[in-house]
């Protein structure tokens, strides 16, 4: 593999985000999820256990018109649903929440403190006009009943044949990768997925011949349908998730915690998310005996 020639498609743009506490924001709706939507917010976050909990500090909180997707790249998480079952998130685990016409969540994941580092990603897409305003759901998907190719996990889509089961809409993937050190990747986009980004988590990737991504950063590439190669710099392995899809093509339309296609759905799941938030105490009475109150909705 070390003849590949890597492709010279263009960063247009990279953030190492802004950090507060245990999370870095490195995409907002209202910023460069405007370029690479339907995925419209990204968060990293790193968990040090050993001066305690900080989750025990999250808010529930509510959303609308869209998914959420946490994907853990270091340490273990548990979840606890009364519609999905119990078990641990590790490297590769994913909670897929679609919010829809609307849910509260914030508190359905715990942590174990006989883990002392926690890592991932938080994604945010942008759902089409058709189930922006539907049904609620979750699903808490092991490592194990991962799919994958090659370095890659299918989190999001279909990519060298090999499905994600999260039941994503579709025209757009989204990949957790590992490449050992000196390991060279290609990724070769679907048809029409134009949008294209990555983030790294640990290492330092290389995009071209002068071009680096290091841990922590994003970066988000010219549109186009031209193969990413991508490459580890230095003597260690990289961790990155990567992005592309067929551009979403409406005006995104924001409230503090929702996305949707139009104003008269944003003001319909916002409705609905009102109308949720005057029951929380019902949630807070499923709280189980890890701690966990489940997504409400």
């Amino acid at each position: 593999m070390s003849n590949q020639r890597f492709s010279q498609r263009s960063i247009i743009q990279r953030t190492f985000g802004s950090t507060h506490g245990y999370i870095t924001r490195l995409m907002s709706p209202s910023d460069l999820g405007q370029i690479v939507k339907p995925f419209v917010f990204l968060d990293i976050f790193s968990l040090n256990l050993r001066d305690g909990n900080p989750l025990d500090n999250m808010p529930l909180h509510p959303h609308s018109g869209i998914a959420t997707i946490t994907v853990i790249t270091e340490g273990k998480v548990h979840y606890d649903d009364p519609h999905s079952g119990s078990g641990s998130l590790t490297y590769g685990g994913v909670e897929w929440s679609c919010a829809g016409g609307g849910m509260w969540h914030g508190k359905e994941l715990s942590v174990n403190t006989g883990v002392p580092y926690i890592q991932g990603f938080q994604l945010w897409i942008a759902l089409p006009r058709e189930v922006e305003n539907g049904l609620s759901e979750s699903h808490y998907i092991e490592a194990k009943n991962m799919h994958r190719t090659g370095p890659a996990f299918i989190i999001l889509g279909s990519y060298e044949g090999v499905q994600s089961p999260v039941p994503a809409p579709k025209g757009m993937n989204y990949l957790l990768v590992t490449l050992s050190a000196g390991e060279i990747w290609t990724y070769q986009p679907p048809l029409g997925h134009s949008v294209a980004w990555l983030a790294v988590a640990t290492g330092q990737l290389s995009t071209g011949e002068d071009s680096l991504v290091n841990a922590g950063e994003m970066v988000i590439f010219e549109q186009g349908e031209t193969p990413l190669t991508l490459k580890t710099s230095g003597n260690e392995k990289v961790i990155f998730v990567l992005g592309s899809a067929v551009p979403h093509p409406y005006t995104l339309h924001l409230g503090n915690y929702s996305v949707h296609t139009s104003a008269q759905a944003l003001k319909s799941g916002e409705q609905r998310i009102s109308e949720l938030g005057k029951n929380l105490r019902e949630a807070e009475r499923k709280k189980t005996a890890l701690g966990i109150i489940p997504v409400f909705r």
